[in-house]
């Protein structure tokens, strides 16, 4: 299976000078290993094989008692893959599974040919998220996206928010319209305004492929703020490799991602157009860099489209457009407040409309619907995961939780 993608990473200029670019798939997997092994809580890798035969490239962490929570699925920016979680895997997932893939079309993933229409491309995305998600057979999840992957989170809530319980936006890209007043656009680094000329003219990171040899040198040179952040796990050149492999395969994921934009990087389709359209009762939590290029009033923008709806934005001081790695202890404490917060928010929009806004009233609701709702033994084994749920993340529960077990002795979860 490894060896078919090898081969179809290749592409015509792999095949005709194998030597211009000191790259493969080959390549991409040792230096994924080197970061791996860093993880101190156990976890799988695996292939996940879609019906259209492509291929998704995942790892899984899954804690004794994370068991039955929720887990969290993470998707990549532009770019990226799953090796740039690793300051952040082991954290998130102490008390949950947690679940990060290759977009399609990036790192180890199948790099098929993407459509040239913005709108296809962006459903090509988004249908392979899904495919991956009934393999993987997780019928919901917390779904967190950074950059171009919170864009795609995004559109995925807006086509399946039944599986969706919680989004998370992390410095999001392709949410703002293309302002045309150009006072109003934020001066994004010399990386940044690199990848967005060459936009114009070709895939975005044609140029790091046509540097053959020197392309190594090009990832250390203009993004030499990647080995600082990793510097605690490496402090040679394997984030620098890990990101050159990744990006110097077969120009697939990138061709999807150049369909989905205009001029100089914006999104032809912008997703605070249609944020509002989202499920009104599905929390969306904003993080982003303090010193992000990205515009960080999207947050306030998605608050004032959603009014009946919870909205939190936060923003990580110290931090620029990769926040998790910036700051990935204060990034780690904002997802799990984010989900703590979106957890007590969705649990009230759902019970307080039954329920009125008083705690016995709550408390009330509660005992209607156990006594109405779960009778047999398929669905009393749901309501004791979604209670066990409740009690991880609602610390305002507990009096609630005190008085379900006094009067329902038998409620094994407690």
């Amino acid at each position: 299976m490894e060896e078919d993608l090898e081969q179809a990473s290749q592409g015509w200029l792999g095949g005709w000078l194998p030597a211009w670019r000191p790259t493969s798939m080959s390549h991409l997997k040792n230096v994924e290993a080197r970061i791996l092994q860093c993880l101190q809580n156990r976890f799988v890798t695996r292939y996940v094989s879609l019906p259209n035969q492509a291929k998704v490239w995942t790892v899984s962490l899954s804690p004794e008692r994370g068991k039955g929570r929720t887990p969290l699925v993470m998707v990549h920016g532009f770019g990226g893959g799953i090796g740039l979680w690793i300051l952040n895997l082991d954290y998130l997932s102490n008390h949950r599974p947690v679940h990060a893939f290759d977009l399609l079309g990036f790192g180890r993933s199948s790099r098929p040919r993407f459509s040239r229409d913005a709108q296809e491309a962006e459903e090509e995305f988004v249908s392979s998220i899904e495919s991956w998600r009934k393999e993987m057979g997780i019928p919901n999840m917390i779904l967190l996206g950074h950059s171009l992957g919170g864009f795609l989170a995004a559109s995925y809530s807006l086509q399946h928010p039944e599986r969706v319980k919680h989004l998370i936006l992390v410095d999001p890209w392709g949410f703002p319209t293309r302002p045309t007043d150009p006072a109003q656009i934020r001066t994004p680094p010399t990386w940044v305004k690199a990848v967005a000329t060459v936009l114009g003219r070709s895939n975005p990171l044609a140029v790091l492929r046509a540097a053959g040899p020197w392309g190594p040198g090009l990832v250390q040179r203009f993004r030499p703020d990647f080995k600082q952040k990793f510097a605690d796990f490496f402090d040679d050149d394997t984030i620098s490799e890990y990101i050159y492999h990744c990006n110097a395969q077969t120009p697939s994921g990138e061709a999807g991602f150049k369909a989905m934009t205009e001029a100089f990087g914006w999104a032809r389709r912008p997703m605070l157009e249609r944020i509002h359209l989202v499920r009104r009762d599905l929390p969306i939590t904003l993080i982003y860099g303090a010193n992000s290029w990205i515009d960080t009033s999207t947050g306030e923008k998605v608050k004032d489209l959603r009014p009946e709806s919870y909205v939190c934005d936060i923003a990580i001081p110290g931090a620029s457009h990769h926040v998790y790695a910036d700051q990935p202890h204060a990034f780690n404490a904002a997802v799990e407040q984010g989900q703590i917060r979106g957890w007590k928010e969705n649990f009230r929009y759902r019970n307080l409309r039954l329920s009125g806004t008083t705690l016995r009233q709550l408390e009330t609701a509660l005992l209607e619907l156990t006594s109405q709702d779960f009778k047999n033994s398929h669905e009393w084994e749901k309501f004791q995961l979604w209670l066990q749920e409740a009690m991880y993340a609602e610390w305002w529960l507990d009096q609630v939780a005190r008085d379900l077990k006094r009067r329902w002795k038998n409620l094994t979860v407690f």
